[in-house]
């Protein structure tokens, strides 16, 4: 095998990762899913607008007399301490679902070029009533990968 990038047996460790993902699952319970319509429609918080919301809100804290009844300042600040708290966890998430993701990758890369390399030794051994099907299978696959190129199989 020409390239070897990962290997990995993930056998002892996918019980707890496992127990990992059903913990994060109910701790975010709580989460909101949106789709596409209510993401396209929603106000986005940008680094510009973020210290504007901050600024308001700490005058608003400043300034309880100018409120009307209905104003919830207190869930306001529930907000910020809540989108505060999030961030780190949201970039801790995203740094390891990448990790997962390359590892994937790479993987996959793994699995293919070792394929080649197994195809062409059936070949060069004369193994060729073996491999004719091996190379029906990848003509197919090939035409398929490169028409769908996002569909992740040409790692």
């Amino acid at each position: 095998m020409t390239q070897n990038l990962i290997s990995l047996d993930l056998a002892e460790a996918l019980p707890e990762f496992d127990a990992a993902l059903d913990t994060i699952d109910r701790i975010l319970k709580a989460f909101v899913s949106l789709d596409a319509e209510q993401m396209r429609r929603l106000s986005k918080l940008g680094d510009k607008t973020e210290s504007f919301c901050r600024q308001t809100a700490a005058i608003l804290d400043q300034n309880h007399q100018a409120l009307p009844p209905g104003f919830d300042l207190e869930e306001l600040k529930r907000d910020l301490a809540a989108f505060d708290a999030l961030r780190p966890r949201l970039n801790r998430l995203e740094a390891l679902t990448s990790k997962c993701a390359d590892t994937q990758t790479a993987l996959g890369s793994d699995i293919l070029s070792a394929s080649y390399d197994g195809y062409a030794l059936l070949k060069v051994f004369g193994k060729a009533d073996n491999v004719t099907p091996l190379r029906d299978s990848l003509r197919s696959g090939v035409r398929r990968d490169a028409a769908n190129p996002g569909n992740g199989s040409a790692a």
